[in-house]
């Protein structure tokens, strides 16, 4: 059975930085992406990987966030530095056999991390 575990939220400062942890089991996929939802907000998308291990951001965070990827352990990583207030939200990792932007281009979903950032 497929399935994506996300780790690594918490609540932390402004100024901090974070590493958010997916770990897929079940199977090997090809692209992955991590969104992110505040509340009483759509989920919006913030960094992708593909197999090639090429990367992409949203503009509003290509300068804080790094999304890798460790084949060997099945895992894939968004570093978050300089951590903002309006970075608060649930973090979700999702997989699929395609790269993008939308949720909908993806087929498997972690259950959410949460990262709170105070001022």
């Amino acid at each position: 059975q497929e399935q994506l575990v996300e780790s690594g939220g918490g609540l932390v400062q402004a100024g901090d930085s974070l590493r958010l942890s997916c770990a897929a089991s079940g199977r090997t996929f090809n692209n992955y992406g991590w969104f992110r939802q505040a509340p009483g907000k759509e989920r919006e998308f913030a960094a992708g990987i593909t197999w090639t291990h090429s990367t992409y951001y949203a503009d509003s965070v290509k300068d804080r966030f790094t999304i890798s990827r460790d084949s060997a352990k099945n895992t894939v990583y968004l570093q978050i530095n300089s951590l903002k207030p309006e970075d608060t939200a649930v973090y979700y990792c999702a997989a699929g056999r395609f790269p993008g932007r939308t949720p909908s281009g993806y087929d498997y979903w972690g259950q959410g991390t949460q990262v709170t950032v105070s001022s």
